[in-house]
């Protein structure tokens, strides 16, 4: 199994496990999941594409009056998930910014 299919896997029970009732805890679920995806060498796009897959099972075992609701709710999780990679990438501009002035 490679990280990205350790990945689906994980990513579908969270986010399932989310959407019910939308509590913190398994919002920092996805929170944790976006930190192991940088630990394990995975992009953003592997992330946005997997909750795309995920998002789409969902919408497709769904009653067409939750739609708007299951949007919101998958936002927020992506934007938890992605947190990490926000993190990163500000910090790489700043050590980036740092050097130029240094230089």
């Amino acid at each position: 199994m490679t990280a990205l299919d350790d990945l689906r896997r994980d990513y579908r029970a969270a986010f399932l496990r989310y959407l019910p009732r939308r509590e913190e805890a398994a919002l920092h679920s996805g929170y944790k999941l976006g930190r192991a995806a940088v630990a394990d060498g995975l992009s953003i796009l592997d992330l946005v594409q997997v909750h795309h897959e995920i998002f789409l099972e969902v919408l497709r075992e769904s009653p067409s009056d939750e739609l708007a609701s299951l949007a919101s709710a998958a936002s927020a999780f992506l934007l938890e998930v992605l947190a990490t990679f926000d993190m990163a990438q500000r910090g790489f501009l700043r050590m980036d910014e740092a050097s130029t002035e240094n230089a």
